[in-house]
């Protein structure tokens, strides 16, 4: 019924078509063969635009959808959903999708600030917030690791040395900004 539907839109707009087709795959997998062939023949620009019957026929999150619409737009291949009367060939479709998209960003820095408040909040408690350090260093290996540094040794030989990373060596090495005085 979908793929009849299509062909007929697609014959009315006088557009030839390539029907990709994922049969027996859960569309609920970001990995399903017809989808990549698709995405691959997109980035060749083997068409100027991609027709479903609905949007969730194309990706199931928003996020991924606004993934492969923001890939479409760069690629200037244009949209269109049937059922969902989504056609970015036309002022009014790029408007709703685009409204889609800010929705989509919003939800995101809402989230993103969420995640912040709670690490506030974590450290505020004492909790460690991050990965674990690689390793503790006793003073005797940081002054060493300083020494070695102010002789030439570079940092990321450092890091290889004492096994830890080079922001780490960076950080150690690094002499503390002393404040200046408020006139």
């Amino acid at each position: 019924m979908q793929e009849i539907e299509l062909l007929e839109y697609c014959e009315k707009r006088g557009w030839s078509c390539v029907v990709y087709r994922d049969k027996a795959q859960s569309g609920a997998k970001n990995d399903r063969p017809a989808l990549n062939g698709m995405l691959n023949d997109l980035r060749r620009r083997k068409f100027d635009v991609i027709v479903i019957w609905k949007l969730d026929r194309l990706a199931r999150s928003l996020r991924q959808l606004l993934t492969i619409g923001e890939e479409c737009q760069s690629l200037s291949v244009d949209l269109v959903s049937l059922r969902q009367n989504i056609d970015t060939t036309l002022p009014a479709g790029r408007l709703t999708f685009q409204i889609l998209g800010a929705v989509a960003e919003f939800e995101r820095e809402l989230l993103r600030e969420r995640v912040r408040a709670g690490m506030a909040q974590a450290r505020r408690n004492g909790k460690h917030v991050g990965r674990p350090a690689l390793r503790k260093f006793q003073v005797a290996d940081v002054e060493r690791m300083r020494q070695l540094h102010s002789d030439g040794a570079s940092v990321r030989k450092l890091a290889t040395d004492f096994e830890t990373t080079q922001w780490m060596v960076t950080k150690l090495t690094t002499p503390p900004a002393t404040e200046a005085p408020n006139p």
